[in-house]
């Protein structure tokens, strides 16, 4: 006997017994003494024992066989090299299959030559008894089980032929059973349709064939008895498969296993009409006529084509497929959750449910994509667009490594099993068998492991990206007739949306989608779900216009489509905002880039000052120019602007919130500013004022600052002024410069003397100023003063200056409080616009932002020194502390505030909206309605009448509390 561990090289782990079996009293492929193989032949053959999933089991097998079927069968393998890769392929894979060749010695032959390559189902041809068809198909299984470990077919091409092979038997066992019922099968014709794997031509070795029987009277014949004929044939057809190959499962048919075993196609029809649910058309996808009269089975299919097309438009469709397959997952025993390759997460099942739920929501108006093998209708979508190139060859790839598994698990036992094993031992056999051997850097299992993992997590991925992809439902949403852009229904259509320029958009949807090239095709599929929320929009020509100057601008951008199609919401809110938003707009066609922030609702929240801040500074750093590096900060501001908007028209931030961001913007933009214009030495800070100061800002909002400086020591006042004066207007004249986005005006109007006074002032003469001649509007205007930007330090001694002038002692005179009240009226009667309607002008009408402003503010003059909680620059934080501290009615409170964050709210959406500031909230019209569209999607007459009352019961509290 040789000794131990030299037949270890050629893969054998049970050396002695391996030994004996290959030595002089076995196949004699190895010298004992000689410790060698006998010959060259013997060399190859035990170099081909290596390659197989279990040498040891082959050589085990082939010796039995040997014993079994002659020393012919030893000669041959040695000197036949395509057999001896079959065969010992097929025996070092399955202990079943050698089981049969042992007890059926002659089958051997079947591996030899040509008759490997004839067609799968020729063995099964002219079978007339159950036991032939048995021994047909056992033979026809052993050529595919060869071909498939010897890599003569792919897993695809195995697939196929299995399907093949269980067509052929299906139609074979059907015959055998109308041939023992002569009489039954002259009443009913009787068409098998194949549904699940075999309906995909996808099936594996060992599984189950899912069948549906339609069966039709012949003339003359009643139909309950030729359906009674027709379940018959079907019984015995299943009574056959399951003696000769495996079971028929039916419980696909309309009621499941409590439903009638054959029906009719009107029969079916009616069901599926009335009963059917998501899951039952979803498994329809996969129906092919397969065997008996494949004539019926076609009409069966097409009848049935406009139901399967449609299960889609269900409002429920997409959450059931999606709640099947979480079911399916919970179902899984918990041991075995981890090891599942079809069922568990990162299966087979999920490949095949993102596919079949794509499927069915485009295959209405794509009739590529109505296939019902999994890897033809993931084709499909590859090349129509619907998933993207990388993504689709990830699925395609972790699909046949799934499948191959599959197949090699079932193959050992020839048993159903889709569960990876734990045992070592097993796990290195399925490694092997799958061509996995040890390297210097890993071994088999570990190889074999790795490559799962990587699968696995793939598929987890793209399965969550794909079925739930919120595109998903709102295509789903669109009518059949909807999906097809031709140009013959499209002008129609575009007519019933409400386009006012049907021709007009008809052009904008041709240039979009016109051609062959992938970007039309997302372009298709994308432009049904867009029209219909822009057909929401007040004016739907509008927003389509809009997505085609984007569209234009990053067509050739590779990630551009890929995200409209694949990333979360965007598609979608892209289609709000461009219908509802010239503001959000121009932004975007400005600066195409920012579209990338609505795939991710972490990228819709503002930044705070500090961030902006540093963010800003670093942008105007990286430029030596001061004009380049102004246009580097007012870029950032831009992009920072559509943030702001976009998550305020979606809905993500109050209007106080949008005030905070807004205000932070321009924080950062004037200290970034700042920091180009500075001078050396010069301490120099810019006060907030108005909105800006009370972190209030709209949309339209200017700046609204003061410029004060301290002079460095040993300069003179003069020569500190004017570098003073130098350093401000340089930053309104960076901030004011034509650029493509929103201007910033620089308002310094609310200094010391107004336009009249001096720019910029020193902190001395802003103290000499205030204790000589300061007017009481001027301590009102201090109310909202805040240090913005410049130095700090300078920043708080100006506001201690402030709060010495803000909240005087005592109060208000009596002369001051009237004074208050007299620029108050002068304010309602000389700047409210000619010809505005004062019930409806957002700042300056009844119950509008001045009316509730100026209350509040009379009580911080009146009463701040003595009640600390108004000394806030914060509208509504004065007004909770005047309520706290019993200056104000509660109810009051409630009116002013809710006016307050109204008119507020009103007057962003109106410059939202329009893409330019107005205050005047109209009666009528598209703006109206497209403010009422974001706030609710109210009727507008219906918000206009909220409107007016609350501003009504606004000015009412105003009238008690300011003008008594």
């Amino acid at each position: 006997m040789a000794h131990p561990g030299h037949l270890a090289r050629y893969g054998f782990t049970d050396d002695g017994r391996s030994s004996a079996l290959a030595g002089p009293d076995g196949l004699r492929l190895w010298d004992p003494e000689t410790r060698r193989p006998t010959g060259e032949d013997a060399t190859t053959l035990l170099e081909t024992l290596y390659f197989a999933a279990d040498p040891d089991l082959a050589l085990r097998q082939l010796h039995r066989l040997v014993e079994a079927a002659g020393e012919e069968v030893r000669d041959a393998v040695l000197t036949d090299r395509a057999l001896r890769r079959r065969l010992i392929g097929v025996l070092g894979v399955s202990a079943t299959l050698g089981d049969l060749l042992v007890a059926n010695p002659q089958e051997w032959r079947e591996l030899q030559g040509e008759q490997n390559k004839r067609p799968a189902g020729y063995a099964t041809r002219d079978v007339s008894t159950v036991p032939a068809l048995r021994s047909a198909y056992r033979r026809e299984l052993l050529r595919i089980v060869a071909a498939d470990l010897t890599g003569a077919a792919d897993v695809d091409v195995t697939m196929r032929r299995l399907t093949e092979l269980a067509d052929a038997t299906l139609a074979a066992a059907l015959a055998i059973a109308s041939a023992e019922h002569p009489d039954l099968a002259a009443v009913c014709t009787v068409a098998v349709v194949a549904m699940g794997k075999c309906g995909g031509r996808e099936l594996n070795y060992v599984s189950d064939v899912d069948v549906v029987y339609v069966a039709e009277p012949a003339d003359g014949t009643d139909v309950e008895v030729a359906m009674r004929a027709g379940s018959t044939l079907a019984a015995r057809l299943m009574e056959i498969c399951g003696f000769v190959a495996w079971p028929v499962d039916a419980a696909l048919r309309p009621e499941g296993s409590r439903g009638a075993l054959v029906r009719t196609v009107a029969s079916h029809l009616a069901y599926y009409r009335k009963w059917a649910k998501t899951w039952e058309f979803q498994a329809l996808l996969k129906a092919r006529p397969a065997a008996g009269d494949l004539a019926l089975g076609e009409r069966w299919l097409q009848e049935l084509q406009p139901l399967i097309w449609s299960a889609a438009e269900r409002p429920e469709a997409v959450d059931e497929v999606r709640a099947m397959r979480r079911r399916i997952i919970e179902q899984i025993p918990r041991s075995e959750l981890d090891r599942e390759i079809k069922r568990g997460p990162g299966g087979l099942r999920d490949i095949e449910f993102a596919v079949q739920l794509l499927q069915l929501v485009h295959g209405r108006a794509d009739e590529s994509l109505r296939t019902p093998t999994t890897i033809a209708g993931l084709r499909g979508l590859i090349e129509g667009g619907y998933v993207g190139l990388a993504d689709g060859e990830a699925l395609l790839r972790a699909y046949r490594f799934l499948r191959t598994v599959e197949h090699r698990l079932q193959l050992q036992r020839l048993r159903r099993t889709h569960t990876v094993p734990d045992d070592p031992a097993a796990l290195r056999w399925l490694a092997h068998a799958l061509g996995y051997r040890p390297n210097a850097a890993r071994d088999a299992v570990e190889s074999f492991r790795a490559d799962w993992v990587r699968h696995a997590q793939e598929v987890r991925r793209l399965h969550a990206k794909l079925l739930y992809r919120p595109l998903l439902e709102a295509v789903a949403r669109v009518p059949s007739e909807q999906l097809r852009l031709t140009t013959a229904a499209a002008k129609a259509r575009l007519e019933l949306l409400g386009f006012a320029d049907p021709a007009g958009a008809l052009r904008h949807i041709e240039a979009l989608t016109g051609g062959v090239s992938r970007t039309a095709a997302i372009q298709r599929q994308l432009l049904p779900v867009l029209l219909s929320e822009f057909a929401d929009a007040p004016e739907p020509d509008r927003g389509l216009l809009a997505y085609r100057q984007v569209s234009e601008k990053l067509g050739n951008t590779p990630w551009y489509l890929r995200l409209l199609r694949d990333d979360g919401p965007v598609a979608l809110r892209l289609a709000r905002l461009l219908a509802l938003s010239r503001y959000v707009t121009e932004l975007l066609v400005r600066d195409p880039e920012a579209l990338r922030l609505l795939a991710d609702d972490a990228e819709l929240v503002p930044r705070t000052a500090a961030q902006l801040g540093t963010q800003f500074a670093a942008a105007a750093a990286h430029h030596d120019d001061p004009e380049t590096a102004i246009n580097a900060v007012r870029a950032s501001r831009r992009r920072e602007l559509f943030r702001i908007a976009c998550a305020d028209l979606l809905g993500y931030l109050d209007v106080s919130s949008v005030g905070v961001a807004l205000s932070a913007v321009i924080d950062a933009t004037l200290s970034a500013t700042l920091g180009v214009t500075a001078a050396p030495g010069l301490e120099f800070a810019v006060i907030g004022m108005g909105r800006l100061g009370g972190e209030e800002t709209s949309y339209p909002s200017d700046a609204d600052v003061l410029f004060v400086y301290e002079p460095p020591p040993g300069m003179a006042e003069d020569a500190a002024s004017g570098l003073a004066l130098t350093v401000a207007e340089e930053l309104r004249r960076l901030l004011s410069r034509p650029a493509h986005d929103p201007p910033l005006g620089v308002d310094a109007d609310l200094r010391p003397e107004g336009r009249q006074g001096p720019l910029v002032r020193s902190l001395g003469a802003y103290q000499q100023y205030y204790a000589r001649w300061s007017k009481t509007w001027e301590a009102q205007a201090l109310l909202r003063a805040r240090h913005v930007a410049g130095s700090t330090d300078l920043g708080a001694r100006f506001l201690a200056l402030a709060d010495t002038v803000r909240y005087p002692d005592g109060g208000l005179t009596r002369d001051q409080i009237h004074e208050i009240r007299r620029l108050k009226a002068r304010v309602d009667s000389e700047r409210l616009p000619r010809g505005a309607d004062p019930a409806t002008h957002t700042k300056l009408g009844r119950g509008g932002l001045a009316d509730v402003e100026w209350t509040v503010q009379l009580l911080q003059l009146q009463h701040g020194r003595a009640v600390h909680g108004l000394r806030t620059t914060r509208t509504l934080q004065a007004l909770e502390a005047a309520t706290e501290a019993g200056l104000v009615d509660t109810a009051d409170a409630a009116s002013l505030r809710a006016a307050w964050q109204q008119a507020s709210r009103i007057r962003n959406l109106l410059t939202l909206v329009r893409g330019r500031a107005t205050d005047q909230l109209p009666r009528q019209g598209p703006d109206l309605a497209a403010v009422a569209r974001i706030l609710g999607g109210v009727e507008p007459q219906e918000f206009l009448d909220e409107y007016l009352r609350v501003a009504r019961h606004a000015r009412q509290a105003v009238e008690r509390i300011f003008s008594s």
